[in-house]
């Protein structure tokens, strides 16, 4: 049965996303989008859009919420698997502290799942709480699921790259948590 409830899709920097989406049968709404820009010269490199179950405007709040959550990239430029590899290594050093070596073997199936990305690719990651202790990370490469990564503390160093104190860029955390585009 189709909903009669509308969907306002957000466009940033001319990629649009949905206003909602599903995950694990739960209806997602997006929360914010913001451009990554990479770089002193910000060269722009994706788009990125979260969805939450309902909106929230904490990063903390976020991280530490068991509801599903979805963060869908989708690239405006050409990207090499070791440049986007790169990125994942980086993000998780910033946000694991002293859990980063529990972490490595899993950050490698990460990256070994990673791909040339090109303009108009997308990568989504999908968290799903099967259980309050057995949350996983979906992970899908153009509309290709990839599989699954285990474990809340990875999950919350993940997000973290976007939502905790030192996100990529300037901007971005805040165009997630609901602020403008940039």
């Amino acid at each position: 049965m189709l909903s009669s409830v509308p969907v306002i899709a957000a466009e940033c920097v001319g990629v649009t996303h949905p206003g909602k989406t599903v995950a694990g049968g739960a209806e997602l709404t997006l929360n914010g989008l913001r451009l990554r820009e990479a770089t002193v010269f910000n060269v722009d490199v994706y788009v990125a859009a979260l969805y939450l179950e309902k909106r929230l405007t904490s990063g903390k709040e976020i991280l530490d919420s068991a509801g599903f959550k979805k963060l869908v990239l989708k690239f405006v430029r050409d990207v090499s698997k070791d440049d986007v590899s790169g990125a994942w290594s980086e993000g998780f050093e910033k946000t694991a502290g002293g859990d980063l070596g529990k972490l490595t073997g899993r950050i490698a199936k990460l990256n070994g799942w990673m791909t040339d990305m090109g303009s108009g690719d997308n990568l989504t990651f999908t968290y799903i709480a099967k259980t309050a202790t057995d949350p996983n990370i979906e992970v899908n490469v153009n509309g290709i699921r990839k599989g699954t990564i285990p474990g809340n503390d990875f999950a919350k160093a993940f997000f973290a790259i976007w939502l905790g104190s030192e996100p990529p860029n300037e901007g971005l955390k805040s165009g997630l948590l609901g602020g403008s585009c940039g």
